[in-house]
């Protein structure tokens, strides 16, 4: 296999995000616009682009759209319309390789966070509609141990731990005491494993996330049978 021909995240980038927290207004983007294009933008498409490989050997399903706007980087604009906080600018980069039948963030998929406080990388769905989520609790149910099996798998957990909120009592048609109730009142089905900053920094970072992204292979393809899309 080829080796990666992206040299790592630029420290710039990190000082960026530092920078915007502290002046999150169109004024100073404006003014600082350049470097949010060579520092933030421009190696987060290249990121996206030598991970196109990778993902394709992972999953034929899941895509690397390597584009300033409209693909796998997520926009750095926030939604302000129904927020109390009219901050306009993201402080993150959020990178997110989406199942191809998914539309949104709420679909399969696997992401990578970055932010001056932490970063990470996540796997599974965030907040799935309800029928996805019905789905999820069934397949659970119907085969505990197949989802002990890949959700508790030592090569998993060594890396990866469960993430999101859960309802606080047993969801409608389960009792409390199913011995996977924790598991069932999940309203998220997600799973994080953490990045020091400085192997962001490094140019094998594409070979960092990739195989972490393997480990998580038993529990992605468990979630996307379970929602009905393929693996």
């Amino acid at each position: 296999m080829a080796a990666s021909k992206f040299p790592g995240f630029p420290l710039g980038l990190l000082h960026f995000l530092e920078e915007l927290s502290r002046n999150n207004n169109k004024k100073w983007f404006d003014k600082h616009k350049a470097r949010y294009e060579s520092e933030v933008r421009g190696p987060a498409v290249a990121y996206i682009e030598s991970m196109r490989a990778p993902l394709a050997r992972f999953s034929p399903h899941f895509l690397a759209v390597p584009k300033k706007v409209g693909g796998s980087l997520m926009r750095i604009h926030r939604d302000v319309r129904f927020a109390k906080d009219k901050s306009p600018y993201k402080t993150n980069v959020g990178i997110q390789f989406r199942h191809e039948r998914g539309r949104d963030v709420h679909a399969p998929g696997v992401y990578l966070h970055i932010e001056p406080e932490q970063a990470f990388l996540g796997v599974g769905l965030w907040r799935p509609d309800p029928p996805a989520l019905a789905g999820i609790r069934e397949a659970i149910d119907a085969d505990p141990k197949a989802w002990k099996r890949v959700s508790r798998a030592k090569s998993f957990r060594t890396h990866f731990e469960p993430s999101g909120d859960s309802l606080k009592r047993p969801p409608k048609g389960y009792d409390a005491e199913h011995p996977m109730i924790e598991d069932l009142k999940r309203k998220d089905h997600i799973a994080i494993c953490k990045l020091d900053h400085d192997q962001l920094l490094q140019p094998d970072i594409v070979k960092v996330t990739s195989d972490l992204m393997k480990k998580s292979k038993g529990y992605l393809q468990f979630l996307c049978e379970a929602v009905g899309v393929e693996f």
